[in-house]
């Protein structure tokens, strides 16, 4: 079982090993583990309890793309509705992301070449074999991103900054996005690399990682952080894909934000101002969602949405026999 670190704790147990937050279970045998830190904040933004360390960097990856997008409209592009929560998504390339992202482009004077994303199939594994079955060959607009690079492209636009270079660190936009990220998070970033897409990644603490998931939540109305999260909360499907959990929680559990980052990254907030983030140490993915979902049971959450995230189902022979479970 893994040992809980209250509120009152440092945060961190004399040994650095990241603690078991799940377990493989293949018929009866425990085959693997899962390590970890995970924090929960509670309604008035203290600790409540975490479990490993949260106050040690990591790279949120795509859990920074509330933030990324908040930038782009403080540096005044006008997005909104399904626009907006593509500019924060991951999506997985279905064909409704993919359209889209074509329209904005061409609304904003851009073609696919300016994105400085790389080309890839999507996401989506029915539409990644999908295109392969129909000789589709990789592209930016079906990489995850490109409704965040569309987005950041737009903003170099809008105020004739240049785009050649919008991706290096010391870009006027990516200066918005660090300002924006440290405001959100209350620490200064601890350091910056490069993202999959490209893009400048900045790093910081899963405690500040829900911080600033329950700041875009509780934001007043109209500001860049309650718009994006408005947005993302009303068009979950643009920020994700209709076979993605942060999908699926966005539209049963009302109110709530969700974004997943690559590596194993999770942040949360609930529309009450209660929070969380995780990151699995391995960036084991399929345990995401049988952490994530016990998370929100021990936070009270109650839906029949939280059976279907936590259901990761070992197979043998095509049939089910074990599975990826939570230990705490």
């Amino acid at each position: 079982m893994t040992t809980l670190v209250s509120a009152a704790g440092s945060g961190a147990s004399a040994d650095t090993t990241p603690p078991v937050l799940a377990e493989v279970v293949r018929s009866g045998f425990t085959e693997g583990r899962h390590r970890g830190s995970l924090v929960v904040l509670d309604r008035d933004g203290g600790v409540e309890w975490a479990l490993g360390d949260a106050t040690a960097p990591v790279f949120p990856r795509s859990c920074n793309k509330p933030m990324q997008a908040a930038a782009v409209l403080r540096a005044g592009v006008e997005l909104s509705g399904e626009r907006l929560a593509l500019a924060a998504a991951s999506h997985s390339g279905e064909p409704f992301h993919l359209e889209l992202v074509k329209a904005m482009l061409a609304e904003h004077g851009l073609i696919e070449d300016d994105l400085g994303c790389p080309p890839d199939l999507p996401m989506d594994r029915e539409e990644h074999e999908r295109c392969l079955a129909a000789g589709a060959r990789p592209s930016r607009i079906a990489m995850n991103c490109s409704g965040k690079h569309t987005a950041m492209l737009a903003a170099c636009a809008v105020n004739g900054w240049s785009r050649a270079d919008y991706l290096d660190p010391g870009h006027p936009l990516q200066a918005l996005v660090r300002e924006g990220v440290e405001a959100a998070t209350g620490e200064p970033v601890a350091h910056t690399g490069i993202d999959g897409c490209g893009a400048p990644l900045f790093a910081f603490s899963l405690t500040g990682l829900a911080r600033a998931f329950r700041a875009h939540v509780l934001a007043e109305p109209g500001t860049p952080e309650r718009r994006v999260a408005d947005a993302m909360r009303a068009h979950p499907e643009y920020v994700a894909g209709t076979r993605r959990i942060d999908t699926w929680l966005m539209r049963e559990v009302p109110g709530t934000l969700a974004k997943v980052g690559a590596e194993a990254v999770q942040a949360v907030a609930l529309p009450d101002g209660r929070a969380l983030a995780f990151k699995i140490e391995d960036g084991g993915q399929r345990a995401l969602g049988p952490i994530l979902a016990r998370v929100l049971e021990r936070m009270g959450v109650d839906s029949p949405v939280l059976a279907r995230i936590a259901d990761a189902p070992l197979l043998g022979g095509g049939e089910r026999v074990g599975e990826i479970r939570a230990t705490f």
